[in-house]
């Protein structure tokens, strides 16, 4: 089946769409959702054009929709229905233990007549953290509500145990950190990661970053 993956250029968007290879799924997009001005990802903050040369390493095709967060369902519909004309029969979610983003999912895909594919669903933060190192993916931290200090940071074990501190969900489910993803089994190349200025917005650090292929 060819499907789409929700792409934020996260572990876990990263880690579903590998999974989701794994069980036999074709992914033949990444769909991207930047701000009104094209600047950056909706989601994490990243630059556009980081984003989009992180999916050219992966070597499948990018997608990027601006949007707000009042129309993002709107647009979300309008970029999957034109993927089903290319043959798109699902899409590939990262989501693991949300249940209101599982049933906006669940809703979403069912109105479009697509397959919802959450292959991370279910896996403990544990889990999922050791599936992500031991798969061989590689990131960092670019966003963060808790501390600036953790901004650059290698999502590792001494980070995990560092989070501790702070009785978060290891995996940042509530908006805690966001990562960018530089290596893996689904990327044909990896990532150098050049890091800016560390800015505050919304009550939100983020690192600036800018990328080259390796």
């Amino acid at each position: 089946m060819r499907v789409f993956a929700s792409w934020s250029g996260g572990k876990e968007s990263a880690l579903a769409t590998y999974r989701a290879t794994s069980q036999g799924y074709q992914v033949a997009y990444l769909v991207n959702f930047i701000s009104e001005d094209g600047k950056r990802s909706r989601s994490h903050g990243i630059p556009s054009s980081v984003i989009a040369l992180q999916a050219k390493a992966t070597g499948i095709p990018l997608i990027q929709v601006k949007t707000s967060w009042g129309n993002y369902e709107a647009n979300f519909k309008g970029v999957v229905r034109q993927l089903k004309s290319n043959g798109i029969e699902g899409g590939v979610f990262g989501d693991m233990d949300m249940e209101e983003h599982k049933e906006w999912v669940e809703r979403v895909c069912t109105e479009l007549e697509i397959k919802p594919v959450l292959p991370l669903w279910g896996i403990t933060p544990e889990e999922l953290l050791a599936e992500f190192w031991g798969s061989g993916f590689k990131s960092i931290v670019v966003a963060t509500r808790l501390d600036k200090s953790l901004l650059g940071k290698s999502l590792d074990k001494a980070f995990l145990d560092e989070l501790r501190k702070y009785g978060c969900h290891p995996c940042g489910e509530s908006g805690e950190y966001h990562t960018f993803v530089t290596d893996g089994p689904i990327f044909k190349q990896s990532l150098n990661i050049i890091q800016g200025e560390k800015v505050q917005r919304d009550n939100v650090w983020f690192l600036d970053i800018s990328a080259e292929l390796e």
